[in-house]
């Protein structure tokens, strides 16, 4: 599970000229999922993100958490964040997961979000979506449940 995080002052989806979903201040979420994700891929980057200190405290230093701030997170599935490049000039996307096995993914991830008591927008599963937001900084991070999982390197 593959997810762009961007910390926003504002963000908000529309689809065919209706917006779908909107917050405030707090994480825009690209999303995407890959064939061979399960539960324990949506478990492990909700809890990471959820807990991230990306948001600035007193001092200016990134210290403060999605929780810590009360900031709401805006979900948006985006199946090309497993695009692949490597061949040709029209992006093969195989790699991500067919949508009767995305979809219930995604819910299950911004429940696990809600769980935490991160109030959670979301867009249209499938659909096409404009997306809106003003980046906070810019802060933006990729995460990737893969490589959550492998070790750290040695210093």
């Amino acid at each position: 599970m593959r997810a762009v995080i961007q910390r926003v002052t504002e963000a908000s989806v529309t689809v065919a000229g209706q917006v779908v979903g909107a917050i405030g201040p707090g994480l825009l979420i690209l999303l995407g999922v890959n064939q061979t994700d399960t539960l324990d891929d949506v478990a492990l980057l909700a809890e990471k993100i959820a807990h991230l200190r990306i948001f600035s405290d007193e001092e200016g230093k990134f210290n403060l958490s999605l929780l810590d701030t009360g900031g709401a997170a805006l979900v948006v599935s985006q199946f090309t964040l497993y695009a692949d490049t490597r061949k040709g000039r029209r992006p093969s996307f195989t790699a991500a997961a067919r949508p009767e096995i995305a979809a219930p993914l995604v819910d299950t991830f911004t429940t696990a979000l809600r769980t935490y008591g991160i109030p959670v927008a979301t867009g249209v599963f499938g659909a096409m979506m404009q997306v809106a937001l003003v980046n906070d900084g810019p802060v933006t991070i990729v995460m990737d449940s893969a490589e959550l999982r492998l070790p750290r390197r040695a210093k």
